[in-house]
């Protein structure tokens, strides 16, 4: 068993949490497999070490098990759906402490560009000619608080309101209770009609006032945003080097595990329902 020394590595509060949410191993089930050589904690270890540093796989410490061990284990839960299954029972228990519903009926939607590296092939980046940035874009969802409920990542080149159709169609299995989406003015136009028709979700518009310069914090769109500075602050988000996007889609949202197995076990007591602070 490793000596745990990095800011990183999970708590035994936090391990609390996470472990009974993980498959269990190949040889407990009924098909049978073998059994596994590194203890499931030092794999998520090694995977949050990877997200909060932004190294490469192959420069892990060697006090973690083997990276091709590692990435396999990622890989493996990012396409079970382990991963999302984590983060919506991680949500769904803050919402509780906070005195509301486990589950969200309103959201908010915002995107993000993001430069891509040369791992990222040119068939999954693209060009945002309004960011002018070239790699990929981010879509995120999260509920009133900032606790999120979906990540989504395309080409930098494909417009929100396009992305939007296929994030608002994958909310709307996930979580049918949700109905109404605050979002920007990028979402607006035919959207709108869309989401209602198909989806029965409505979209709220929020616009930057007339004549405003500078910084303005806009109603429930800070939410989002402020969602989105928090999960940058994980260093393999500062730039996209994931070879395929669910695995992009997959390292947000342990960043995002991260910040809420820290919220649920950190010393102070319970936080008031209305400052919800994800960040550490």
């Amino acid at each position: 068993m490793r000596h745990r020394r990095y800011p990183s590595d999970t708590t035994d509060a936090e391990w609390a949490l996470i472990e009974p949410l993980l498959p269990p191993p190949a040889c407990e089930t009924p098909g049978g497999g073998r059994p596994e050589k590194h203890p499931r904690r030092e794999i998520v270890d090694a995977i949050r070490y990877v997200v909060d540093t932004g190294c490469k796989w192959r420069a892990l410490p060697a006090d973690f098990p083997p990276c091709r061990t590692v990435w396999g284990f990622m890989a493996r839960w990012a396409a079970a759906g382990v991963v999302g299954q984590i983060r919506d029972v991680l949500s769904g228990r803050i919402r509780r402490e906070m005195g509301k519903g486990p589950r969200a009926v309103a959201t908010i939607i915002d995107s993000q560009s993001v430069k891509a590296a040369s791992t990222v092939g040119k068939d999954s980046r693209g060009y945002d000619p309004g960011k002018k940035i070239n790699g990929r874009k981010r879509h995120l969802v999260v509920d009133t608080r900032g606790l999120p409920l979906m990540v989504m990542v395309t080409p930098a080149d494909l417009h929100d309101s396009q992305a939007a159709k296929e994030v608002l169609f994958r909310l709307r299995l996930m979580h049918p209770e949700i109905t109404i989406v605050w979002a920007d003015r990028a979402y607006a136009g035919k959207l709108v009609t869309w989401a209602k028709k198909h989806l029965n979700l409505t979209i709220k518009t929020v616009a930057r006032p007339k004549d405003s310069s500078g910084l303005v914090l806009l109603p429930r769109r800070w939410v989002v945003e402020r969602s989105l500075a928090w999960m940058m602050n994980a260093r393999r988000h500062a730039r996209d080097y994931e070879r395929l996007i669910q695995h992009s889609d997959t390292l947000i949202t342990w960043a995002a595990i991260t910040l809420m197995t820290r919220r649920l076990t950190r010393p102070q007591a319970k936080t008031p329902a209305a400052d919800l602070d994800l960040a550490v």
